[in-house]
């Protein structure tokens, strides 16, 4: 046991340092891919992965050719970025134990995010020596976990697929944050056979290690979107009057949005990050650019305020004379779990000695999405559920101290395992 804790932290710490953001994962991709290599799955890269043009919130030429660089200077081969350069990240492997059975998938991301890592000594990353390489980007979600995880499940079907029966599908999926790159899988048709579908995520609940969460509850839907106001520009003491002010449409847009009436059928949200406009003092100002999310309780929720929010903008627009253009970066759905897999993990884990607290379902509040992957799913007839694996939170995620308590990687791995146990054994 203290074996296989040393060697899940050590992955983990090994991709901790290589934090890339969504759909420029060109090193973890080639880490990942290098280390099924070596095992029995037949594997997938690039186009056969995603559905390049179901791809949204896609980064610039500028943004892919500074990762690409950075990977050949870390030694990945050109020939392999060849699969990745424009965006196409991520691996699928696939076994068929030859034996019928059910299919069986897992999904694990494989992102980072654009937060500066902290250099504090009380930060255990930097204190210890693993802390991100990548300036300005950071795995401030424990996706490097999860990354492990994956592999670890992947090498324990390797070596006892003569145990078990079925098909398997492992899921390294890019660009989740901003819920970006799910689509672009499920439309390939990577989810449209599968009886049992397994995802999850360490931390959320701030809650001891060793507590298991079968299910999860409170997916909110999400639309992630950005907005260009065009306007004109003019000499702000010659001629105020001759220009279409951009930074007064994106503020009075801004001001409205959040006075949006909440819906009485459930939790609505919505958030302006950020707003760029203007050149300079003296200048009208005639661009301006907003990102923006909406949330919602359900689906029907999210768009109630997503389309109400297209009109605030539409309106702003008009006021100051401006363009608006509104740009898709990311949804996602609402979802509900398989009540059946609650049992299944259960009956799995009911002699795990390392899970000290199995309850059937615990909230996430936030938007994820695997939702999309799970609605697939479900909709060919499939079972799917999303756990999740608590441990006590120093810090939140995407917080530049944000840390996995890494006694939580055996306890995320050992429940993946004992499902593979219950639910694919053969004979």
């Amino acid at each position: 046991m203290t074996n296989i804790k040393h060697e899940l932290s050590e992955m983990r710490r090994k991709f901790h340092r290589f934090p890339e953001v969504g759909f420029t994962e060109f090193i973890t991709t080639y880490k990942i891919y290098k280390k099924l290599e070596t095992m029995d799955f037949k594997l997938y890269l690039g186009d056969d992965v995603l559905l390049r043009s179901a791809r949204v919130g896609v980064p610039d030429n500028e943004a892919f050719l500074h990762s690409y660089d950075r990977a050949v200077k870390h030694g990945v081969p050109k020939d392999f970025l060849e699969h990745v350069k424009e965006g196409t990240t991520g691996v699928i492997a696939t076994l068929d134990t030859g034996k019928p059975g059910p299919h069986f998938a897992a999904r694990f991301d494989i992102d980072g995010l654009p937060i500066k890592e902290s250099a504090d000594e009380d930060h255990i990353p930097h204190s210890e020596n693993f802390n991100s390489l990548h300036e300005g980007e950071m795995h401030a979600c424990g996706h490097d976990g999860h990354i492990t995880t994956g592999l670890f499940l992947a090498d324990y079907i390797n070596a006892n697929q003569d145990k078990l029966k079925g098909r398997f599908t492992i899921i390294f999926q890019a660009a989740e944050e901003s819920v970006r790159g799910a689509k672009a899988v499920v439309e390939k048709g990577w989810l449209d056979d599968v009886d049992y579908f397994f995802s999850g995520h360490l931390g959320i609940r701030n809650l001891p290690a060793g507590t298991v969460s079968a299910s999860t509850t409170d997916f909110l839907a999400s639309s992630k979107f950005d907005v260009k106001f065009t306007g004109k520009s003019a000499h702000a003491g010659v001629e105020p009057d001759a220009g279409n002010n951009s930074l007064l449409a994106a503020s009075a847009a801004a001001l409205n949005l959040n006075a949006i009436a909440r819906h009485g059928d459930g939790s609505t949200r919505i958030n302006v990050g950020t707003m760029k406009a203007g050149s300079g003092r003296n200048v009208i100002a005639d661009t301006a650019f907003m990102e923006i999310e909406t949330r919602g309780e359900t689906t029907e929720l999210n768009h109630y305020m997503y389309n109400k929010a297209k009109t605030v903008i539409q309106a702003a627009a008009d006021m100051y004379e401006n363009e608006a253009e509104i740009i898709a970066m990311g949804e996602a759905p609402d979802a509900v779990c398989s009540d059946d897999l609650i049992e299944v993990v259960k009956e799995a884990v009911k002699n795990n000695t390392l899970i000290t607290d199995l309850k059937d379902s615990l909230p996430l509040g936030a938007s994820e999405d695997v939702t999309m992957m799970m609605e697939r799913v479900h909709e060919k007839n499939g079972k799917a559920t999303y756990m999740l694996f608590p441990y006590e939170l120093k810090y939140g995620h995407h917080h530049p101290k944000f840390d996995v308590d890494e006694s939580v990687l055996h306890v995320a791995l050992s429940t993946y395992i004992d499902i593979v146990n219950v639910l694919m054994k053969s004979g």
